[in-house]
């Protein structure tokens, strides 16, 4: 009987484990890689420009801690997504628009998924032109250097991307926002710059008398968002809470304010201090244009010292986010996307009637005769301002997707109860608001609230259509809408 051997048979099976090896490999190299980035990138301006903020702009004298451009790039394979949050007061969009060119040149990024902010820190100096919906007609030297840095920090980020992953959580902490508009009982308190009377005031007398109720909600939420690469160590954390500034700074004085404090104490409390590549982390501004930290109901609340109380905010809010931290569930992979749009508003214009009510403001200060109210020279400049302004704006809007998580940018100081409606009527599974975003266009209250008038609905503070939330809200939902993952994502 012949003998056949079973050396070509093995050959063969060999050969099939191996090819099914190489089409494993091979399939596991093609699998996408999330990957992230993060720096910071200093802004801090020369002594001696202008720190606004407050009514007057007043001269820098002393840099107390340094100002910074914040910066994440996150990369899905085939998608990348920018996150800057710069320690400014407001920045307009020419500017970020000059580091958006800047970055797209270099690294191929559209603008479209570049989403850049402000933190409203009143301790800050201006990149504003003359006026915040004026542009220079030429940039400043502090304009050209805040985007250069801007798109510096980005391309550095992106030398810096690794494999990574990512998580998201929230977590409340009510004891440091106060809604700081009130319905009051005096009406010495409700008069405003332009000869009549408003039906709430700003930042009332506290513990007054005729304090009666606040005229809006707050919203203590912290959304944050945290990396690590895949051996967990941290990267970066972003986090997101809707309180204003906190301020008690010097005057002259520059500095992050309680934003700038929790970078350092994120840091420290998740351990990620002193190591290569340097941790960021960044608080960005939510939706915060009517509330501060002030308990308006308490007459002789603490007394605190410089500096003192902004850190005492940011060790909250820290603290809160490394509790929640330590219950966070990490992914290894999540895909990215962006949208954004143009929204035209129309600008709000002076009527006959404010015209002439300034005029006799003008006259009677010529004459040497007593303000009717304090703030009726400011008002009338501003007043001339709009009229020198465009009928229209075009309003930058964006919303980020990372995985299921929206994150929506809005270019106005915006009131918390936009914020609110926001994120009950996300199409995804979470969102939250960064205002502030991608330009700096003034206060945007809703048409309820500009019923009421107050500090923030003046012409002048707010300078779009009273109905420009309306509008912003449903184009908002429209970009979240076409960034809604597909099943399974």
């Amino acid at each position: 009987m012949p003998r056949f051997s079973n050396a070509p048979l093995l050959l063969l099976a060999g050969c099939l484990v191996i090819s099914s090896c190489i089409t494993g490999f091979a399939a596991e190299e093609a699998k996408p890689v999330f990957r992230a980035g993060a720096v910071t990138s200093n802004i801090t301006p020369p002594l001696g420009q202008k720190i606004v903020g407050g009514w007057q702009p007043i001269p820098a004298t002393h840099i107390h801690d340094e100002l910074h451009a914040r910066c994440i790039v996150l990369d899905d394979g085939q998608t990348k997504l920018a996150i800057v949050v710069c320690d400014n007061v407001g920045i307009p969009r020419e500017v970020f628009d000059a580091a958006k060119e800047q970055i797209t040149k270099e690294t191929g990024i559209p603008a479209s998924h570049q989403l850049m902010s402000a933190t409203h820190t009143h301790s800050a100096t201006t990149a504003r032109g003359p006026f915040y919906i004026l542009p220079n007609a030429a940039p400043t030297d502090y304009q050209s250097f805040l985007a250069g840095r801007i798109a510096d920090g980005v391309r550095r980020a992106i030398n810096q991307l690794e494999p990574a992953q990512i998580g998201w959580g929230a977590i409340d902490e009510p004891s440091e926002v106060f809604n700081r508009r009130w319905y009051v009982k005096d009406a010495g308190l409700l008069t405003n710059p332009f000869g009549g009377m408003d039906r709430v005031r700003m930042n009332p007398p506290r513990g007054s008398a005729a304090l009666d109720r606040p005229a809006g909600p707050t919203d203590p939420e912290i959304s944050f968002i945290s990396i690590q690469s895949k051996a967990g160590r941290p990267i970066a954390l972003l986090a997101n809470y809707s309180l204003h500034y906190v301020g008690g700074v010097p005057s002259g004085d520059v500095s992050a304010d309680y934003f700038g404090y929790f970078a350092k104490f994120i840091e420290k409390k998740l351990n990620a201090t002193d190591q290569t590549p340097a941790f960021v982390g960044i608080l960005s501004n939510g939706t915060s244009g009517d509330v501060n930290n002030i308990n308006f109901s308490e007459k002789n609340g603490k007394r605190y010292g410089r500096y003192e109380k902004m850190q005492e905010v940011a060790e909250k809010v820290a603290a809160k986010v490394q509790e929640a931290h330590e219950k966070l569930e990490f992914q290894d992979y999540v895909t990215l996307d962006a949208a954004a749009s143009e929204l035209p508003l129309k600008v709000r214009k002076p009527t006959p009637e404010m015209i002439e009510h300034f005029q006799e403001v003008r006259a009677r200060a010529k004459a040497g005769g007593k303000q009717e109210h304090r703030r009726e020279l400011i008002y009338a400049d501003r007043i001339d301002r709009l009229q020198e302004s465009p009928a229209e704006l075009m309003i930058p809007l964006q919303a980020l997707r990372i995985g299921d998580l929206a994150i929506t940018a809005i270019p106005f100081e915006t009131f918390t109860e936009t914020g609110l409606e926001l994120k009950a009527r996300t199409p995804l599974a979470k969102s939250f608001t960064i205002e502030l975003a991608n330009g700096s266009f003034g206060y945007l209250p809703t048409p309820e609230q500009h019923r009421l008038g107050g500090y923030e609905t003046w012409m002048g503070t707010s300078s779009v259509e009273i109905d420009a939330t309306t509008k912003i809200v449903a184009e908002l939902l429209k970009l979240e809408q076409s960034l809604t993952p597909a099943a399974g994502e």
